[in-house]
């Protein structure tokens, strides 16, 4: 077999391969030879149909099985061959299939670039060091308090902390949209049930009064036909209702369910905030990483695999449209709405990938079972959850690449440059900087 690669532009490369004719005829010979012993003829004998019979109604349908399968085996020999990586499957175009001929056909493909990662003892990486206060848990144990509150109506301005029951209608410029009405909605004031943008054009509202409230829907909005627009409500107040809040004692305890009485409850919500504290740690550390891999290392891209991806973010956007209630024709979804996107996804990939390759990073599989369960512990049936992730392999390989990932951060975080900086619960999970007031209040 005789290969030769053209390289073009960027990582384009177009494979010339040449199989001895021989090759191909051996194959076909031989799968006619096994098809005689099955063929059945009318006035032949089982088994005992000629070969020639055989050859000249069975050989081109044989002949073509066999070229196609040459071709798989051999683009695969070539690609060993020439040591080429190929970012995804080939283009086939057949030059000579001539019989008796020697079999030649090209194969464009791109290839996997070249990556070394370099830069990582220069990463600098802001770890947030946040401490649980008291103040933390009385904030969630309010909350609660208020999910179990008693309310009754009253006749008086709407405040903060108050419910209204309220019906609206709106539209953009004039029109009404998916999802612009409703009717005895009930609205807890300050709890962002709705947006707080639309929630505090509430407050001071009383009983039988209307009022006009506008709203801009954020850019990223599942429905593309409202999202960064605005539109314009018009809102009626049925009743305004004050909350009756129970207190926080051992009776509120066996509300929730919870043995050991109120301070049972803020162990538990003590318990809940470091995990979500250490998830939500681990996310701002996995993002400066991600973020500084991707920064420090540019990487020429398969757009193979770039438009991949993009289809990938599109399918994506259409399910949460789909979860969100948008009905109707599908929306178009240019490319160049999830190019950035897709880009960064790519690069981020191949570096990960890089990283494990060269420094044999194998799957840790105690943590892999420990993502499964955290996985399945937020499902009242975590063991028939597990079970199911066990049998779908989609499923299994995509929390593998997570843990994967995971294992790829502790790596960069030996060998970067890590500060604790100090930082209020609030504004960790609220998604802000780190900055001077936070390191001032944490210490």
């Amino acid at each position: 077999m005789q290969v030769s690669v053209e390289s073009g532009e960027g990582l384009k490369r177009k494979l010339k391969v040449q199989v001895p004719s021989d090759r191909v005829d051996e194959q076909v010979d031989k799968k006619l030879r096994e098809m005689r012993g099955q063929v059945r003829l009318q006035g032949f004998r089982p088994g005992k149909v000629p070969m020639k019979v055989v050859q000249k109604r069975y050989g081109p349908q044989v002949r073509g099985e066999v070229l196609d399968e040459v071709v798989r085996t051999t683009y695969a020999e070539a690609l060993e061959q020439e040591s080429l990586r190929p970012a995804g499957a080939p283009s086939i175009e057949p030059i000579n299939l001539n019989e008796g001929e020697d079999l030649a056909y090209e194969a464009s493909i791109e290839v996997m670039p070249e990556i070394e990662v370099k830069g990582i003892d220069e990463i600098e990486l802001n770890r947030p060091a946040v401490d649980i206060e008291a103040a933390d848990v009385d904030r969630i144990l309010e909350r609660l308090r208020r999910q179990h509150a008693e309310y009754s109506e009253v006749e008086r301005a709407a405040a903060e902390g108050d419910r209204v029951v309220i019906d609206f209608q709106g539209t953009i410029d004039g029109e009404p949209f998916e999802g612009n009405s409703g009717e005895d909605v009930p609205v807890p004031l300050g709890e962002g049930q709705m947006p707080p943008e639309f929630e505090t054009q509430l407050v001071g509202m009383s009983a039988g009064e209307e009022k006009t409230v506008t709203y801009t829907f954020p850019e990223g909005f599942p429905d593309p036909n409202i999202a960064g627009r605005e539109a314009t409500f018009t809102v009626t107040v049925k009743k305004v209702e004050a909350p009756e809040l129970p207190a926080a004692d051992d009776t509120f305890a066996e509300t929730l369910g919870i043995e050991g009485g109120i301070e049972a409850v803020r162990e538990r919500i003590t318990e809940s905030l470091e995990r979500e504290r250490d998830q939500a740690v681990r996310a701002r550390v996995k993002n400066q990483v991600m973020d500084s891999l991707v920064e420090k290392n540019e990487v020429e891209l398969p757009q193979t695999l770039v438009d991949s991806e993009i289809e990938q973010l599109r399918q994506q956007t259409r399910e949460r449209m789909r979860q969100a209630g948008a009905e109707g024709d599908e929306p178009e979804l240019p490319a160049d709405q999830f190019e950035t996107e897709a880009r960064r996804r790519v690069a981020l990939g191949l570096l990960v990938n890089e990283i494990v390759r060269a420094n044999d990073i194998q799957l840790d599989g105690e943590r892999m079972q420990q993502a499964l369960q955290r996985v399945a512990s937020g499902y009242e049936q975590p063991e028939q959850v597990m079970q199911y992730y066990l049998q779908n392999q989609e499923m299994m390989q995509s929390l593998q690449l997570q843990v994967m990932e995971d294992q790829v951060v502790d790596w960069v975080m030996e060998k970067a440059q890590v500060t604790d900086k100090p930082m209020t619960l609030d504004a960790l999970t609220s998604g802000a900087e780190i900055s001077d007031e936070d390191n001032a209040e944490a210490s």
